[in-house]
């Protein structure tokens, strides 16, 4: 990973942008671990990626975002200008506009059950966009709406280490129902990371959706994983419905929770949030599975 403080985005900023070298610099709250995220001034925000895994999300959202604006009825970010590598940071990078809101929590949404639905309406539009000439889920993706076989062995990997906290035979039967069948329908816009840090919310509604880096065209069943990763029963069966997608869209969505979950826990410290993030999401599976 990158080292990126304020003085390195202050030259960067002061070398390539000087019109905008009297505004302010700062690190947002929660930057993100994939990209680090500051603010300039009050209306513009900066962008750089962590690491060269990254970079190429840059040049994708310069071009798609711009694209999405018009046809969704949410905010996303709108690229204003792109930074270009230096010796002493090698990637490229982004300025975009500012989007007023604070990053989703159980606590700052007055319904969840609305928020659901918000959710779930944002989507819908997000898979009308024509997707024709969209980029194919893939390596540049990190293969989200792609196939979820390519992450296989990892999660049977880190199943088999947990077989003394869990039933291994109950997660192994949860993952291969996940990859029981494949999308056979026309290739969907995907966002690619539907999670809380990318999620704002003003006066307790959904008020806009960040980081695109992940976008593609595939099986939109990876953008559905907020259904076990944060709401609870009665507004996932609300969110599930209002998506209207059929059982086999469910079962690779549950797949795709799973994945994550399972990984976050088992390789991160344990009593780590993240870790305890993904316990709790493992649970969460466990009981709705169940439930069928």
């Amino acid at each position: 990973m990158i080292e990126i403080t304020v003085e390195l985005v202050r030259r960067l900023m002061d070398s390539q942008f000087p019109q905008w070298s009297h505004l302010s610099i700062r690190p947002v709250e929660r930057s993100g671990h994939d990209n680090r995220t500051f603010r300039l001034g009050d209306e513009l925000s900066i962008r750089l990626p962590s690491h060269e895994s990254y970079a190429s999300a840059v040049e994708k959202e310069s071009l798609w975002l711009p694209v999405f604006q018009p046809l969704l009825s949410l905010p996303v970010p709108a690229p204003v200008a792109k930074g270009e590598p230096t010796d002493e940071y090698p990637l490229p990078w982004s300025v975009n506009r500012w989007i007023e809101g604070d990053t989703v929590s159980r606590s700052n949404i007055r319904d969840l059950n609305e928020f659901s639905e918000d959710l779930a309406e944002f989507l819908k539009e997000l898979e009308a966009i024509d997707p024709s000439r969209g980029i194919p889920a893939g390596i540049q993706n990190f293969h989200r709406g792609g196939n979820l076989a390519v992450y296989d062995h990892d999660t049977r990997s880190v199943i088999e280490t947990l077989s003394g906290e869990y039933d291994p035979m109950l997660l192994t039967e949860i993952w291969e129902l996940s990859l029981k069948t494949r999308y056979q329908s026309v290739p969907l816009w995907v966002h690619g990371d539907i999670a809380v840090g990318n999620l704002l919310v003003k006066d307790g509604r959904l008020c806009g959706v960040i980081d695109f880096g992940t976008m593609g065209v595939g099986d939109p069943s990876c953008d559905l994983v907020m259904a076990w990763n944060f709401f609870d029963d009665v507004s996932r069966e609300r969110f599930i419905s209002r998506m209207n997608i059929d059982e086999d869209t469910v079962h690779r969505a549950r797949g795709w929770a799973l994945w994550k979950a399972l990984i976050t826990y088992a390789w991160n410290d344990k009593g780590s949030e993240l870790s305890d993030w993904g316990k709790h999401v493992i649970h969460v599976i466990i009981r709705d599975y169940k439930r069928l």
